[in-house]
Formats: C-alpha cells, sequence, structure tokens
C-alpha cells in the first residue's frame, strides 16, 4: 500500500448564512407541525389497524415471529446439540449456584426448568441462556439469610436438650422469602418494560457491571468457605458483614473437617487441570467436554461407595424430591422488608442479560428489543416465583456454550429445560449422596473468569483514570455495603462523575486552519491561526444550570475581559460625568443669569455703550488664537467706559488649553469681578466658547474607550455550541446576560452550530427579541467569522494588557 495517501477536493460557493436566512431556504416547520400535539398522539395510539395489531402481538411474542419460519432441517440439529451441551451444564450449575442462595439443591434445578420456558415465548435474544447465576444468587442469598436466619428456627434436642436448627422449617421459610423476592423483582421488571424504561441498564457502565460482578464473586467464595473448610461461621448482615464472616471464618480455621477439606481440594484440582486440558482441546471438539457433570457424578458415586456422610461426617446435599411441585402464591408480606432488594436483583439481572443479549446480536446480525428483554425477564421471574424458583438472568459460560456448539434459536433453551426437566423428575433421587464441597468447589473454580477482571485495573489506568475511580467505587462500596447498597452507591457515584465532567468541561479558543473553513483548539494545534478581532470559544459539554456559571467565568478568562470589573468603571464614570453635566449645567443658568442682570444696569446707566458679550469674547477668542493681540486691541478692551459689560480673558488660550474667562461691569478689569468659570482637570465639562457648545459637546454618549482606562482588540466573540444537545433556562438567562454586557463595551456577540432543538428551545424560552434575533445565529463558525469581518472589519485594535486592570481600584 502506498505510504501517501491522495484525498479529493472540494468547493463550495454560496451566500453567508445565519439562522433566520436557513430557515427561510429550507423552509423549516413550525413546532406544531413538528411535534403533533397531545391530543393527536393519544389518538394515534389509540386507533387500531390490522398491520398495526400485528405489530403489537408480535413483539410482544417474539415467538409468533420466528417460530413460523423456523427450519428444522437447517436449525433442528444445531439447536439439539446446542441444547443437550447447555443442559448437562444447567445440572450441576444449579445445584450448586442453589446454594449461593442458601436454598436446598433441588430449587436450583427448579430455577434451571421454569424460567427458560417462559423465556423461549417473550424473549427476543436467541443465544442467551436463562437461568441460574453467581451474582444473583448471591444476592439472594443474603436476603433469605437476613430474613430467615438460622437463630429464627431453633428446636429443642430431646436427648440432650440442645438447641438445634431446625433445617426443614429454615429452608421452608427460606424458599418462601426467595420466591417473593424473584416475583417482586419480575413485576418491576414488567412495569419498567411496558413503560418502555429499558435504557435504565444504560447506567450501569461497562467499569461498573465488571467491578460488581468482581466484587460479586469475593461474595460468593466467602459464602462457598464454610463449605469447603467443613465449619460453621456466624451469619452476619448489613455493612462490613463480607469482612465479619471472614474473619470469623479464619477465627476457626483450626477447627477445619479435613474429610471435606480433602474432598474441596481434589475436586478443585480436578476440575481446573479438566478445564484446561478443554480449553486446549475446544478447537478440535465438537462439543466440550461436560466437566461440572463428570465430577458430580464421579463425586456422588465416590461418596457413595465409601459412605463419605455417614463414616467421615461429609456434608451431602441430602434428600432430593422427585417429581415437580406444585405452584403456590408467594408471601407478599413480605414484599415491603425486600423491595430494595428486589429492585438491585431487576436492575442487575437486566443489566447482565442485555449486555450478553447484545453482543450475540451484534455478532450474528440480528436486533434485540431491550424493552421486551426486561419484560421477558420479568415474567420469567414472575411465573418462576410462584414455582419457588428464585431470581434468574442470563449466564455468561452457558451462554457461551450455547453459541459456540452451533445454536441458532431459543429451541436450544427448549431442549436444556428438557434435560433439566428429565433430572428433576427421573434422576434427581441418584444426586442424594453428593456431597456439598463438590459444588462449592465448581462455584469457586467458575468464578475464575471474573477474577481475572482484576486485569482492568491496568487497563483503565491506561486509558480513562475516571473509568477506574468508578471500578474500584463499585468495588470497595460493594465488597463493605453488601450487594444491595453497594449498587446503589455505585450507580450514583457514577452519575455524579456524569455531572462533574459536564461541570468541568474543556474550554477551548479556537482558530481558523489555513486555507480551509475548519476551526481548531489553537493550545493544541500549532498551525491553526485566531482571527483578528474575533475570539472563538467553545465548551466541550453543553451549557445548563450546573455549569452555566463556570461558562461565563471560563468565556471572561479566554477572552482576556473581565467584564464585570469594565462595567463597573464604566458606570461609575458615566454616573461622575452626569454630575459634571449637572453642575456645568447650573453654572450655565447662572452665568447667563449675570449676563441679563449686567446688561440690565447697561441698559440704566446714561450713554454708556452696550458690546455684544458674545460679539467681543468672539473677537478675542479669534485674537488670541492667532497670538496677534496689538496694543491697539489691549488698550481698547481696558480702556472701556464705566458701565460697559464686558467679558474678558485673564490667560490667552492656544489650542491645547483652556482659557479663563470673567465677566465685568466697567472699571479696572482687576475689580468688581462678578464671577469666573473655569475648566480644569475636567471637573467641568465647560469645553470653550459658550454654554451651548459645552453641553452639547457634554452630553454625547460615553463610551469604555473614550474614558481611557481600557482599550482591547477583540470586536466580536463567536460562541460555538455544537457541542449542546439541550439548553435550560437558566443557560438561556445566562446567554441573554452575555450579550447584553459585552454590547456595552462594543463587542458584538453570536452563536454558531445550534442544533433544531436547541433552537426551539430558545424560542419557547423568549431568548429571542426585537434586538436579539435570529440574525445572531449563524449555521457555522466560518459563516459567523466572514459576518464579522465584513460588518466590523478586521481593522486594528490596540490591545487591551490585563496589567492594567489589576491596578485599578474599583
Amino acid at each position: 500500500m502506498d505510504s501517501t495517501r491522495r484525498f479529493g477536493k472540494y468547493r463550495v460557493e454560496r451566500e453567508v448564512l445565519d439562522e433566520q436566512r436557513l430557515e427561510e431556504i429550507t423552509q423549516r416547520k413550525t413546532y406544531s407541525d413538528a411535534h403533533p400535539s397531545l391530543t393527536e398522539r393519544l389518538k394515534d395510539s389509540l386507533r387500531c389497524t390490522v398491520p398495526k395489531l400485528k405489530r403489537s402481538v408480535v413483539s410482544s411474542l417474539p415467538v409468533l415471529y420466528w417460530l413460523p419460519k423456523y427450519s428444522v432441517w437447517d436449525y433442528g440439529m444445531p439447536d439439539l446439540i446446542s441444547g443437550i451441551s447447555v443442559g448437562i451444564m444447567h445440572l450441576p450449575q444449579g445445584m450448586a449456584y442453589a446454594l449461593l442462595a442458601s436454598l436446598p439443591p433441588v430449587f436450583g434445578l427448579y430455577t434451571s426448568l421454569y424460567p427458560a420456558l417462559i423465556y423461549f415465548f417473550f424473549g427476543t435474544s436467541r443465544h442467551i441462556s436463562i437461568g441460574t447465576f453467581a451474582v444473583l444468587s448471591i444476592m439472594v442469598g443474603s436476603v433469605t439469610e437476613r430474613l430467615a436466619p438460622d437463630t429464627a428456627v431453633l428446636k429443642i434436642n430431646e436427648n440432650n436438650l440442645t438447641a438445634e436448627v431446625n433445617i426443614t422449617a429454615r429452608d421452608s421459610h427460606r424458599v418462601q422469602v426467595a420466591a417473593a423476592t424473584t416475583v417482586l423483582a419480575g413485576l418491576i421488571q414488567v412495569v419498567l418494560g411496558s413503560v418502555k424504561f429499558g435504557f435504565v441498564g444504560t447506567y450501569l457502565s461497562e467499569p461498573l457491571v465488571r467491578a460488581y460482578t468482581t466484587a460479586a464473586a469475593a461474595h460468593a467464595v466467602v459464602a462457598q468457605l464454610k463449605y469447603i473448610f467443613g465449619v460453621s461461621p456466624t451469619r452476619f448482615s448489613g455493612p462490613l458483614s463480607l469482612v465479619y464472616t471472614l474473619k470469623d471464618v479464619c477465627s476457626l480455621l483450626p477447627k477445619t473437617h479435613l474429610p471435606t477439606l480433602v474432598v474441596s481440594a481434589v475436586s478443585t484440582v480436578f476440575l481446573i487441570a479438566a478445564k484446561e486440558l478443554n480449553s486446549f482441546l475446544s478447537p478440535k471438539l465438537p462439543v466440550p467436554i461436560p466437566v461440572e457433570l463428570i465430577t458430580i457424578v464421579a463425586g456422588t458415586l465416590i461418596s457413595n461407595f465409601a459412605h463419605l456422610n455417614s463414616n467421615y461426617t461429609v456434608s451431602v446435599v441430602g434428600e432430593i424430591p422427585s417429581g415437580l411441585s406444585p405452584p403456590s402464591v408467594p408471601d407478599v408480606s413480605i414484599f415491603g422488608e425486600v423491595i430494595g432488594d428486589a429492585f438491585a436483583l431487576a436492575i442487575v439481572g437486566y443489566a447482565i442479560s442485555i449486555s450478553l443479549g447484545k453482543t450475540f446480536a451484534l455478532k450474528h446480525g440480528y436486533k434485540v428489543d431491550s424493552n421486551q428483554e426486561l419484560v421477558a425477564l420479568g415474567l420469567s421471574n414472575v411465573a418462576g416465583g410462584f414455582f419457588q424458583c428464585y431470581a434468574v438472568c442470563s449466564s455468561m459460560s452457558r451462554s457461551l456454550i450455547q453459541e459456540t456448539t452451533g445454536g441458532k434459536t431459543q429451541m436450544a433453551g427448549m431442549a436444556s429445560a428438557v434435560i433439566v426437566l428429565v433430572t428433576i423428575l427421573k434422576l434427581g433421587p441418584l444426586f442424594q449422596e453428593l456431597p456439598k464441597a463438590v459444588l462449592a468447589s465448581i462455584v469457586f473454580v467458575n468464578l475464575k473468569g471474573m477474577f481475572k477482571q482484576y486485569a482492568d485495573i491496568v487497563t483503565l489506568w491506561r486509558s480513562s483514570k475516571i473509568d477506574l475511580v468508578v471500578w474500584l467505587v463499585t468495588w470497595v462500596s460493594t465488597l463493605l455495603f453488601n450487594l444491595d447498597m453497594g449498587l446503589v452507591a455505585s450507580i450514583t457515584f457514577a452519575l455524579l462523575t456524569v455531572i462533574f465532567r459536564t461541570q468541568l468541561p474543556t474550554y477551548s479558543v479556537l482558530g481558523n486552519v489555513p486555507g480551509t473553513e475548519l476551526y481548531v483548539d489553537i493550545e493544541t494545534h500549532r498551525e491553526a491561526r485566531e482571527i483578528p478581532g474575533v475570539t472563538i470559544f467553545r465548551s466541550s459539554a453543553t451549557v445548563y444550570f450546573a455549569n452555566a456559571e463556570l461558562y461565563l467565568e471560563a468565556l471572561k478568562e479566554k477572552s482576556g475581559l473581565d467584564i464585570s470589573k469594565m462595567i463597573i468603571y464604566k458606570r461609575r464614570q458615566e454616573a461622575k460625568q452626569k454630575r459634571r453635566e449637572k453642575r456645568a449645567e447650573r453654572r450655565a443658568k447662572r452665568q447667563a443669569k449675570r449676563e441679563r442682570r449686567a446688561q440690565r444696569v447697561a441698559e440704566q446707566l446714561p450713554g454708556a455703550p452696550v458690546f455684544s458679550v458674545e460679539e467681543e469674547a468672539g473677537h478675542w477668542r479669534d485674537t488670541c488664537m492667532d497670538g496677534n493681540v496689538t496694543d491697539k486691541e489691549e488698550q481698547g478692551w481696558t480702556e472701556r467706559e464705566n458701565g460697559t459689560v464686558f467679558v474678558i480673558p485673564t490667560t490667552p488660550r492656544t489650542p491645547d488649553e483652556h482659557s479663563r474667562w470673567e465677566y465685568l461691569k466697567g472699571g479696572d478689569p482687576d475689580s468688581t469681578s462678578l464671577g469666573w468659570m473655569s475648566e480644569q482637570d475636567g471637573d467641568t465639562t465647560t469645553l470653550g466658547s459658550s454654554s451651548e457648545d459645552t453641553l452639547s459637546r457634554d452630553l454625547e454618549r460615553v463610551s469604555l474607550g473614550s474614558l481611557g482606562k481600557w482599550t482591547w482588540d477583540i470586536h466580536s466573540i463567536i460562541l460555538d455550541l455544537s457541542t449542546a444537545n439541550f439548553i435550560d433556562t437558566v443557560a438561556i438567562k445566562t446567554i441573554k446576560n452575555i450579550f447584553q454586557d459585552f454590547s456595552e463595551i462594543d463587542v458584538d456577540i453570536y452563536m454558531t452550530g445550534c442544533q433544531a432543538s436547541v433552537v426551539e428551545q430558545l424560542e419557547l424560552g423568549n431568548f429571542f427579541s426585537e434586538s436579539l434575533t435570529k440574525r445572531h445565529l449563524f449555521a457555522s463558525i466560518h459563516d459567523a467569522v466572514l459576518y464579522c469581518l465584513d460588518h466590523r472589519g478586521a481593522s486594528s485594535f490596540a490591545r487591551y494588557e490585563p496589567s492594567d486592570m489589576e491596578g485599578t481600584k474599583l
């Protein structure tokens, strides 16, 4: 392949487009046209047509879509082989995970049967295997042991009068608790799916889910230690229960039951070796070796012939009733105590299932409906709860087996359910002598994949520190606060990280890539060039109430204009100027009054010549400005008769200086002074000849540049809002204030890249007015830049220095 790559070119010639012109060209629809009214939407949802009814039925019962098209010749044999392989895995995992839920092993088999049948009709994924799962089993176990502890069902031994645990009563109560929790979790899932709340699973990010399952694996290991070592630790609940349980187990290690430990060690070594061999030979084998099934069969046979239970007191599964138990209504009085746990089960189970389902759907080219998956899981849990099952979801190991062995549809799930059904009806009693230590070893070895997730720490450290923090917080909170409270704390922290990211986005000033219409961050691109007189400001996050104030502060910093101090200074100068104008007006009135009084006095004196004050003053000003004052003219001014009214300057005026005028009535100019007015350091606003000229000049509009305090080289600021997907009322008010504040220092503000939804929200928020129209919104940054340069030009401005502001005392 060539090392150089040739790129095409394009040239576009069009007019500069603002939002108003763009809407005229594109014929943008009105809000009412683009958004039907609530009444119209309600009518449309209630309108029933045959195609709509068909779509509704098929979406509610996906089996009606694929079952009529099912080809026995193409899919029958692969699904059968896959189903048998998964069914064989169901048997050991169902019984082993039932121990995690603190239930008798047969209820794990029930859980592997009924929910899979329900999912067959309502599920949309073709490859996931519904049934028991380690994480949910641990969560159910925490509920059952909290509400049905051993201490609640003690009985007195008639032989030695000691208290013993009534195992039958305890297990019966725990089954009721598990069934009630499962039904409530299923109802929550059905309700969430019915209201199209399937997106709730998106709040569980991948780092969060992986850390949660890793911590849950730690809970599972600690829960199985009592079966591996043959000890009976005290059951703790609530925060730090894992720590207390682990401490109690360690204290009981000297009392380890050695035969049980030997069974656990042999089973664990055999499982690990067999699984490694299975992985090595998997490319050459049509189906994987059923390692777990071989282990429980071998363990049962050895236990039966060696009489491990009677001779060495090794704990075994015990009685497994044959046949199916009748359905029963769960105890609804327990709902209030387990609603938090049920919600956690519903969310975690859905998150695990939908993530696996979407993975397989993407690989095999079909679509998984997230809302329907939520409903399908809910119905599976509700129906399973009536048959004494506990909460289910998809299993990663079984789903991988179902997919890799050639499974095409949920017919494979139906075949696996048949395998489980046969086991329950005919083969269940054969596993009564199976040691619980073997099942604990199966759980322990199957959690190996979850323990490998600790490698995420290294990966996340290199890729994303924030995701690493989420991972660690989730792991620690789940370990310390248990699975239900840990999930709440994890989701809360994950959402807070999103809020923090939007509150602390990256603010940048953009520059033009020479020869293109592209604009990039000038701090990270060497070739980017700033547009003279124009500042282009961008935030990496949308602007809303949580970061609106930070957006304004960043704009001030990046533009180099401390708008607040500049406006305060300007307003103080304007107030001082108004006070000067009022003083000048009062002095002008007094001057006019003195002139009229002097005129009347002059008219009363007989024979006194009267000179026009304005005429004489103008003549004197012209003479002084020319610098040619002759002795004769000066003598003529000073030798007026007594009673003559005139104006005389006491100091000559130069073009850069001001004169001092005295109003006299006859006599010597140094005597009988009626009043004087001067212009010093701007304390008054008289600028020269007459009061009329002075007042007209003082009433000129004051600009900050004319005050001489600051000057700057920015005439336009462009706000790039292309990253905003919404805007709220606080942000609208903030942007309006930006327009108003910067207009006071003669800086124009424009916006670009606004999406149609943002423009609609601006309209609904009364953002636009007669002075602030859609002419201030442009289709792109380049459109806005061209308009600014054409409107204000690229003329040079004196550069503003921040040090000038820092020395200002306000």
